[in-house]
Parts: structure tokens; C-alpha cells; sequence
């Protein structure tokens, strides 16, 4: 079915919109998917955060002219499915990745990070990304060591001397 210019326009837009607020892109070929399959995927895009889109490869370029992800018109070749992570960098590779498991038809072509191209092989490093709460936590562990440390060792002064003063009563009391 033939696109007028108005729906075409409303395409770009609308995925240009996602890709400038995108953290990174994952690229796919779905070909071998039915409906129901994509249905499922659709729905676990949208818990995790995920613009999932089926666009023309024409108009999947015109949308990412300006942003980050122009890199990835070199692979927009043949049936594409266009996935951006929208709130954490490895949530689109984490979806892709955990989907691909699943189901052999979902063929993933390449992913991009920073306006940097990735092939496929890259999609495990991209998944294992931590969350932006797995992030916080371990930024939190990481500043708050120094400090735990410092407690720990001012603490120690006083209980050493107190351990000490201990030892000196025990062996007074088992002289006297």
C-alpha cells in the first residue's frame, strides 16, 4: 500500500523524534517473524522502555539525518526493524538479544552507541550494560568505600586501646 507524502512526513518525524532522544539503536531483520511473534516483542519493547518500529529503509535515513545514528545507513538494507533504547543504553540490545534466544527468525544486522557503528558480535558487550539503578548503585558503592574505610580505621584507634587496656586488667587480676 502506497504512503502519501503526509503519512511519509509523519514517519520521519516521529522516528527522527525518537532517535534524537535515543541512547543507542539496534537494527534487525524480523524476516521469518509472524504476527503474533512481533505482537510479544512489541510488548516486551514497551516494559523495558523501547521505541520498536517497522520503517522503509528510505525513510528510516531521512529520520536519522542530524542525529547520532546516521552511521547506520550503510545497513539499512532489506526488511529493518528499528530499536531504540530510550531510557538505558543496553535495553534494546538486552531485548533483542534475550528475543533472538527465543526465536531464530530475529536476526540482528547492527547496533550503534554514541554515533558509533557496531556489528552484531558486539550485542553481548552492548546487553551486559548495566541499568541506570545497577549504575547508581555501583557509583554509590564506589564513593561511599573511601569513607566506610575511614570510619573503620578511626574506629579501630579506640578499640585497639581499649583491647589493650583490657589485656592489662586480665593480666593484673591473674597476678593479684
Amino acid at each position: 500500500m502506497a504512503l502519501r507524502l503526509e503519512q511519509k512526513q509523519a514517519i520521519v518525524a516521529e522516528v527522527s523524534e525518537a532517535a534524537e532522544s535515543a541512547l543507542s539503536a539496534v537494527l534487525a531483520d524480523y524476516r521469518g517473524l509472524n504476527v503474533d511473534e512481533m505482537t510479544a516483542l512489541r510488548a516486551k519493547a514497551r516494559e523495558s522502555g523501547v521505541y520498536l518500529r517497522v520503517v522503509r529503509n528510505t525513510l528510516a535515513k531521512r529520520a536519522m539525518v542530524g542525529t547520532e545514528f546516521e552511521c547506520l545507513d550503510e545497513v539499512l538494507v532489506g526488511p529493518t526493524l528499528l530499536a531504540f533504547s530510550q531510557e538505558d543504553p543496553g535495553a534494546a540490545a538486552r531485548l533483542m538479544k534475550d528475543y533472538a534466544k527465543e526465536n531464530e527468525a530475529l536476526e540482528v544486522k547492527a547496533l550503534s552507541i554514541g554515533g558509533d557503528l557496531l556489528d552484531a558480535s558486539a550485542l553481548d558487550r552492548v546487553a551486559k550494560l548495566p541499568t541506570r539503578d545497577q549504575a547508581l548503585a555501583m557509583l554509590t558503592a564506589v564513593m561511599a568505600a573511601p569513607i566506610t574505610k575511614l570510619t573503620r580505621t578511626l574506629n579501630e584507634v579506640p578499640g585497639k586501646l581499649v583491647r589493650t587496656v583490657a589485656a592489662v586488667r586480665d593480666q593484673k587480676q591473674a597476678e593479684g
